[in-house]
């Protein structure tokens, strides 16, 4: 049985993406979850991940330890991860690897927290500059390929999942967003395994000690 590694639901956006990819496609693993912020977290994680970083996936002798290596492996048991036509596939490729590179600003004054709601926080003029971006990108997506389904490629794609983290960020923090990008994001809000993971987030915030 294949292994995904991943930390907290509520704050680990870079689980999120190959464990949404994986879950929404199809693909059998098994879930090990590791806390954040424990004395032996460190530890923890190398027993998997030669980068004591999180996520990693292990498939029998097989380790890849990046989330969007992870969403490429995945790809490869589960092509239909990618868009069918060439041109949408670059495109879908390039947009994810924006998400997987970009966005610090976002990153810093916005974090992930699923189970949180902080409208207008983080609002800085880099992280708005990130938001103006986002919202293009997606916007773009959509009205160019979002024919043959709702989301950004029509179809589900590993594009979505290297954003889903991102949408999560917006409802938190209650960013304003245009019609077409709002049912992109109740599309993915509305998907089993985005509920999933909320309710994964909830369960281990209430299993903390008080």
């Amino acid at each position: 049985m294949r292994q995904l590694v991943i930390a907290d639901k509520n704050l680990s956006s870079w689980s999120l993406r190959p464990w949404l990819a994986l879950s929404v496609a199809g693909i059998d693993f098994a879930e090990v979850n590791i806390r954040l912020g424990q004395p032996d977290t460190r530890h923890q994680i190398l027993r998997y991940s030669p980068s004591g970083k999180v996520p990693c996936l292990i498939d029998g002798r097989i380790v890849v330890w990046d989330s969007l290596a992870i969403c490429e492996y995945a790809a490869e048991l589960a092509p239909t991860l990618w868009p069918a036509d060439a041109a949408a596939r670059a495109e879908a490729r390039a947009v994810s690897a924006e998400m997987h590179a970009g966005f610090a600003a976002l990153r810093q004054n916005m974090p992930m927290e699923v189970c949180a709601l902080k409208p207008g926080e983080g609002r800085t003029q880099d992280s708005e500059a990130d938001i103006a971006r986002i919202l293009a990108l997606w916007e773009a997506c959509r009205v160019r390929h979002g024919a043959g389904g709702p989301f950004l490629f029509g179809a589900f794609s590993i594009a979505d999942a290297m954003y889903a983290p991102v949408v999560w960020r917006f409802v938190t923090y209650a960013v304003a967003v245009p019609p077409v990008v709002r049912a992109w994001m109740d599309a993915m809000l509305a998907l089993p395994a985005m509920q999933a993971w909320r309710a994964g987030a909830a369960a281990e915030l209430a299993a903390r000690p008080a």
